[in-house]
């Protein structure tokens, strides 16, 4: 039976057009087609075996995929290879590189991908300062697997207003990211939680879509690609270390095994629970690199408290310290850093998540004189505890990243 390569859905026509790659290989994609050419092409009567759709929805799925959903087009592509059993060893081998001590968990990150599509994910970050550590390597993997349901975007264009050409994709990858506006982190942590989003195309009004985007996020900059607080439980940052031999043609062995890979993901068994809204829980995907990004995105303010607070601390050989709101911002005045009481009640409450006490109670009040020298003196307020061990975890540096 001959395919016919148009299609109406609703009153507009299409064609599926076979666009080629450098890679030798075809995207097929809609492109508008006028009804008058259609009739110049193949006469008149063509036209009444076209299909036809009511519209156009977009409904992921792998492993049971379907073009047409109820006089609805399906835009969601399928797969580009059939599952088959084989060898897969140089696949599992790359995946044990960029998932380190967390492979079985980016296994099931890899197979929910591939038999859950609509499962919501973390933001999967890969970061490294070396070169050659396969970041991008992992990327093009992504997108021979993934094929047409993958795409890269660059700084700019996930900070732009429109968004069609991303807003219904399976996989949103940024490679060498940098986020250094709220409002970023804020946007791409609220989509990566969310179901529904607007889709906004140039010169269309606004429509609400279902979102079911996972992102990846490739960077240089360990340190402060991103803005994010220690609170945080979306990020799964991992540090990828340096291949420890760059092969030329390790990315045609890896896209030769997809289909053996495919079928080993079918037949494997999830190694973790379904725990939270991410499937991980924040527990299992925390590592050092989040760590260090969540303390170099500490602000001034604490830093400097911090530092204070240690420095007393090593001093008068305490593994805690008591201090009052106005007692910190005494302190800080010493160095000449500018801050309010508003502010570092929030510091005390919001971010570090220390409870002031009830009553008013007698405590060892740190004061800095003007030469420098520090000093406790008795005190009273409904003052804060701060450990040592807190301060030592999210703040000093010379800690082993």
């Amino acid at each position: 039976m001959k395919i016919i390569p148009y299609l109406r859905v609703g009153t507009s026509y299409y064609k599926l057009v076979q666009a080629p790659t450098i890679a030798g290989h075809f995207n097929e994609i809609l492109v508008h087609w006028n009804i008058e050419t259609i009739r110049q092409d193949h006469g008149k009567d063509f036209l009444g075996n076209v299909p036809k759709y009511d519209g156009f929805t977009c409904i992921p799925n792998h492993i049971d995929f379907n073009q047409e959903y109820k006089m609805f087009y399906n835009t969601y592509s399928p797969l580009p290879v059939t599952p088959k059993e084989g060898e897969c060893k140089a696949s599992l081998d790359f995946m044990k590189h960029i998932f380190g001590k967390h492979y079985e968990l980016g296994l099931d990150y890899l197979q929910l991908l591939y038999i859950r599509p609509v499962q919501v994910l973390p933001i999967l970050c890969l970061v490294s300062k070396e070169r050659s550590t396969g970041k991008s390597t992992f990327l093009k993997w992504m997108k021979a697997i993934f094929d047409n349901n993958m795409t890269y975007l660059t700084n700019d264009s996930f900070s732009s207003q429109f968004n069609a050409d991303w807003a219904n994709k399976l996989l949103i990858c940024i490679d060498e990211v940098l986020f250094n506006k709220e409002e970023l982190t804020e946007r791409i942590k609220y989509l990566s939680t969310t179901n529904i989003n607007k889709l906004e195309a140039k010169g269309k009004d606004k429509r609400e879509v279902e979102f079911f985007g996972k992102f990846i996020l490739c960077s240089n900059n360990e340190d402060s690609f991103i803005k994010i607080d220690g609170n945080e439980t979306r990020f799964w940052v991992l540090k990828i270390p340096v291949l420890e031999k760059e092969r030329t043609d390790f990315l045609h062995e890896l896209v030769a095994e997809i289909p053996a890979l495919l079928y080993y993901l079918s037949q494997r068994k999830l190694s973790s629970k379904h725990s939270t809204r991410m499937w991980f829980t924040p527990q299992q995907i925390r590592t050092k690199a989040l760590n260090k990004l969540v303390r170099n995105n500490r602000n001034r303010v604490e830093k400097e408290l911090a530092t204070i607070l240690l420095g007393a601390m090593e001093q008068f050989e305490l593994d805690e310290i008591h201090l009052c709101p106005l007692d910190a911002l005494q302190l800080l005045n010493r160095t000449r850093i500018k801050t309010d009481l508003t502010q570092l009640r929030r510091l005390l409450k919001r971010d570090w998540k220390l409870e002031n006490r009830d009553n008013t109670l007698s405590y060892q009040k740190l004061v800095i004189w003007q030469d420098a020298s520090m000093q406790l003196l008795d005190s009273k307020g409904r003052y804060f505890t701060v450990m040592k061990s807190f301060l030592l975890e999210n703040f000093d540096e010379a800690m082993t990243d």
